[in-house]
């Protein structure tokens, strides 16, 4: 896929990783269609695209919504006449653990809000928005691209039941939907970041950060354009698909 006056959705596109993609492809020409539920952060990363030198546009849309979903996809195709890529980075968390017993006495249990909340937006939303965007490809007759973000919890991680769930699905979701949408020319990619530094691992206690990132091989954490480069050489190679990349310094080994 050529970038230059390519058009991609980016969910979760006003802040943290999603902000880092749409303005890192905004600098290599692409249109942006941004997807969350704040406008004001929204307006930022439009004006921040803009600045880079490509056109971007702002989408209100809970994307465990399935109506709000339908709505937005119809939109971007009318406002863009096609869309050639999606990036599925939206997501939430609701970490705990599954039980907590103290001297046999249950003390705390993951609740089912818990569960839920994560399971709808991290999976459900991902469902939606894929299957919305390939309708939109199809229809157009446009050959094009869908980008999961998953994580390295995909695995497994302690506290983690339903991120790590939700993941382990967006991941499996990727290989079927590489599966049975290529016959429409469309390709279908994961990637599984490790630790990144966002806004969310900002406020991190430092003692908290510096244990976590002497586990990574590299001895740091990741960058947001690092994802954002990972996005961008998925969307060009027209031979990738059906997997999942892992960008996490090595800490998976």
């Amino acid at each position: 896929m050529k970038l230059q006056d390519s058009v991609v959705a980016i969910t979760g596109g006003g802040q943290g990783l999603g902000r880092a993609m749409a303005v890192y492809l905004a600098g290599k020409g692409v249109k942006l269609a941004l997807i969350d539920l704040s406008q004001d952060r929204l307006d930022e990363t439009v004006t921040l695209c803009e600045e880079a030198g490509s056109q971007a546009k702002a989408y209100l849309c809970n994307v465990a919504k399935e109506e709000d979903v339908i709505t937005t996809f119809e939109a971007i195709g009318n406002d863009f006449g096609k869309i050639d890529g999606l990036v599925n980075n939206a997501g939430i968390l609701r970490d705990g653990l599954l039980i907590k017993a103290k001297n046999g006495e249950i003390v705390k249990r993951m609740s089912l809000e818990q569960w839920q909340a994560v399971i709808d937006v991290n999976l459900t939303g991902v469902f939606l928005c894929g299957r919305e965007a390939a309708s939109q490809m199809i229809k157009n007759d446009n050959k094009g691209c869908i980008i999961n973000i998953a994580s390295i919890s995909r695995a497994g991680n302690m506290g983690q039941s339903n991120y790590s769930a939700a993941k382990a699905g967006v991941s499996a979701m990727s290989v079927t939907w590489a599966k049975e949408l290529a016959r429409y020319g469309i390709r279908s990619m994961a990637i599984a970041p490790g630790f990144i530094a966002t806004e969310m691992t900002a406020s991190m206690k430092p003692e908290a950060l510096e244990m976590m990132t002497s586990q990574i091989p590299l001895r740091r954490m990741g960058e947001p354009d690092e994802i954002a480069q990972t996005v961008a050489f998925i969307l060009e190679n027209d031979y990738l698909s059906g997997r999942v990349i892992e960008v996490d310094g090595g800490l998976r080994i």
